[in-house]
C-alpha cells in the first residue's frame, strides 16, 4: 500500500512531552516561522504544573513578537493553537506526532549521576560514560511505558525522540513502535554546518557523509556537487582550527582520523584531561543547570514579554557555558559567535514532520533502526546516519562502512546500551554492573559495581540494583 500524506490545509498535531521543559520554546519558535503551517495544535504535556505555566508564558512573548513582526501578514494567526495538560493520556489522544524531550529524575538527578561518577575519577557527563548509564537506567523504563501508551491511544502517531540519551531511548521505544519512532539530534547538523563554512562552502549546499551512534559520530565527507571538499579543510591548520571541533580536537588528530569526530568523542579521546577538568570545576554542567533553572522558573513573569526577555537571557548563558570543562581541558579558549548557532534539532524535527506529513523525500540525519547499514552491528540497533524520508518514514541511506578506529567504540558502547536495555527491563543487578564495567570510559569492574551501589542510593527509583554489602552500609 503507498503511503499516505496529509491534505493541504488538514489539522496536524503535535504533543510535547516534557512540554515544561526549557527548549520548548526553540520548537515553538521554529512552527512561528514555518511558512507551511503544517501544525495546527500544539499540546505540552509536563508532569510540573508551574513549568508548564512558565514556558506557555514565554510561548506568548515568541507570538506576540511574531505578530508585531513588520514580515506578519495582517489579520494571520502566528502559530498553532496551545493547550498544556499535565495528563499523559489526555496529551497522547488524537496525536499526529508525539514529540519526547522527557527529563526523568529533572536537572537534580543530572547534577547527582556527575557527582557520583566524578567521586569514582570517571565521567558523569549524561550521555556518555557513567553518567549516561545511570540517566539510561532511570529512563528506558518510563521511555518504554510512553511508547506503549502512544501505540495503545495514538496508533497511527509517529514519536520523535530527542529524550537522551537519545539512541538508547529510541532504541528501547521501537522494540514497541518499529520504525515509528526517529530519534533525532543537532550535534551532526552543528558539526556539519560549521565545517562547511570552514571550508568556505553553503552549508546548504552540502551532502554530509556522517555515520556512527548517537554522540559517537564521525564526520567523513563534505559533498558539494559532487566534490569532497573535507580533505581540503583537513589539511588547512588554519581554517580547521576557525571553528568549535577544530579548536577542541586539535589538527593534528583531525588528520590522523581523516575525519571530524562529533563534539562528544572528546570525552572519549582525551578522557585523562576531561575528568581532571571536570573534577577541578566550582560546579558541574548539570549542577550549574539545576541553578540557573530553578533561578529562571523561579523568577519567570506571568507577563509574556518579560517571560521571553527572561528566557532568552538565560539561553545566551546556557549556551556560551556549553562544554565549558573540554574547551579548558583542550585550551581551545571562549566559544566564538559562529559556535553559539543551534545545531537546530527544532528544524529537524520540523523538517521531519513536513516530509511524513507531505510525502516530499527529504535527506537527513537521524537516529533509526539499522536494517544492513553498518555491518559490524545487528539490524536491530539503532543507529545515527543519513536517512531519507517521506510518507512511510524514516530509512537509512547505503554508507560505507564504520572506519577501523570506530569499530571497536561503537560495537563496544551498543553493546553497553543492551545491557542497559537489560537492566532496566529486567531489574537485573548484574546486567547494571556489566553496563558499568564494559563501557570504554570506565578502567575497572570493582569502580562498576561501586557506582551501581552508588547510584541505587542517589536514585530511589533505582534501589533494586543495590548490592547486599551496600544495603548493610546504609543502614
Amino acid at each position: 500500500m503507498a503511503p499516505t500524506a496529509h491534505p493541504t490545509g488538514a489539522t496536524t498535531r503535535l504533543t510535547i512531552l516534557g512540554g515544561g521543559g526549557f527548549r520548548v520554546p526553540l520548537v515553538h519558535a521554529a512552527l512561528l516561522a514555518d511558512p507551511h503551517r503544517q501544525i495546527t495544535h500544539l499540546t505540552l504535556h509536563d508532569t510540573d504544573a508551574g513549568r508548564l505555566a512558565a514556558v506557555r508564558a514565554v510561548l506568548a512573548g515568541q507570538a506576540l513578537a511574531a505578530t508585531a513582526s513588520p514580515t506578519a501578514s495582517a489579520g494571520a494567526r502566528p502559530g498553532p493553537e496551545i493547550t498544556a495538560t499535565t495528563d499523559l493520556d489526555e496529551a497522547l489522544r488524537g496525536a499526529d506526532f508525539v514529540f519526547s524531550a522527557i527529563r526523568v529524575g529533572g536537572l537534580a538527578g543530572r547534577a547527582a549521576d556527575e557527582r557520583v561518577a566524578l567521586a569514582e575519577g570517571v565521567l558523569g557527563q549524561e550521555t556518555v560514560g557513567a553518567g549516561g548509564i545511570a540517566y539510561g537506567l532511570r529512563t528506558v523504563p518510563v521511555a518504554t511505558d510512553i511508547a506503549r501508551r502512544v501505540a495503545r491511544l495514538a496508533p497511527d502517531a509517529w514519536v520523535i525522540n530527542f529524550t537522551n540519551p537519545a539512541g538508547l531511548v529510541t532504541e528501547a521505544m521501537s522494540r514497541v513502535l518499529g520504525d515509528r519512532v526517529v530519534g533525532i539530534c543537532d550535534s551532526p547538523v552543528g558539526l556539519g554546518r560549521r565545517a562547511a563554512r570552514a571550508a568556505g562552502v553553503d552549508p546548504d549546499a552540502v551532502r554530509l557523509d556522517y555515520v556512527g551512534l548517537n554522540h559517537l559520530g564521525w564526520l567523513r565527507g563534505l559533498h558539494v556537487a559532487g566534490r569532497d571538499v573535507l580533505p581540503g579543510l583537513l589539511a588547512d591548520t588554519a581554517a580547521l582550527t576557525s571553528f568549535e571541533e577544530g579548536r577542541l580536537f586539535g589538527p593534528d588528530w583531525l588528520r590522523a582520523l581523516g575525519a571530524l569526530p562529533n563534539e562528544y568523542l572528546h570525552y572519549y579521546y582525551f578522557a585523562r584531561e576531561t575528568v581532571a577538568a571536570h573534577r577541578a570545576a566550582e560546579r558541574t554542567r548539570g549542577a550549574f543547570l539545576h541553578e540557573q533553572q530553578t533561578r529562571f522558573y523561579a523568577a519567570t513573569h506571568p507577563d509574556p514579554e518579560a517571560a521571553l526577555r527572561a528566557w532568552d537571557a538565560t539561553r545566551a548563558e546556557r549556551e556560551a557555558t556549553y562544554m565549558a570543562e573540554n574547551r579548558e581541558a583542550a585550551d581551545a579558549g571562549e566559544r566564538d559567535p559562529s559556535d553559539l548557532e543551534s545545531g537546530g534539532y527544532e528544524g529537524v524535527a520540523l523538517a521531519l514532520m513536513r516530509a511524513i506529513a507531505t510525502n516530499e523525500p527529504t535527506r537527513l540525519i537521524l537516529n533509526v533502526r539499522n536494517r544492513t547499514t553498518l555491518t559490524a552491528l545487528d539490524a536491530d540497533a539503532v543507529v545515527e546516519v543519513p536517512c531519507l524520508v517521506d510518507a512511510s518514514g524514516a530509512r537509512p541511506l547505503a554508507t560505507d562502512p564504520l572506519p577501523p578506529y570506530a569499530t571497536g567504540l561503537v560495537t563496544a558502547v551498543k553493546a553497553v546500551e543492551r545491557q542497559v536495555m537489560a537492566a532496566a527491563e529486567t531489574g537485573s543487578r548484574a546486567a547494571a554492573v556489566r553496563a558499568f564495567a564494559l563501557h570504554p570510559l570506565v578502567d575497572s569492574v570493582h569502580v562498576a559495581t561501586r557506582l551501581t551501589d552508588a547510584y541505587a542510593d542517589a536514585h530511589p527509583g533505582l534501589a533494586h540494583l543495590r548490592g547486599q554489602q551496600s544495603a548493610v552500609r546504609s543502614r
